[in-house]
């Protein structure tokens, strides 16, 4: 093998490591993509799951104040009621 052969060898590996670097970092890039565009969609999930939540709670917090003030109601009528029945005894 003369000079211009090896130099051909070396241009062939060359390119063939240039190749093969280009595909690997292309492929990266686009699995780094698919990862971030499925991290972005499972934190937007998560995001309506935590307001879902939220709405939750609060209905029933309003719904846990609503029977307290009833029960609260009740309690003063029973009282009422007993203060009634005592008298009449």
């Amino acid at each position: 093998m003369d000079g211009h052969d090896w130099t051909e060898v070396v241009g062939a590996f060359g390119l063939f490591a240039l190749v093969t670097t280009v595909l690997t970092t292309v492929i990266w890039q686009f699995a780094a993509t698919r990862r971030a565009k499925a991290q972005v969609v499972r934190e937007l999930e998560y995001r309506k799951l935590a307001e879902s939540a939220t709405a939750v709670q609060q209905g029933t917090e309003e719904r846990l104040k609503e029977i307290s003030e009833r029960l609260t109601e009740m309690q003063s009528r029973m009282d009422s009621l007993e203060r009634i029945l005592q008298t009449v005894e």
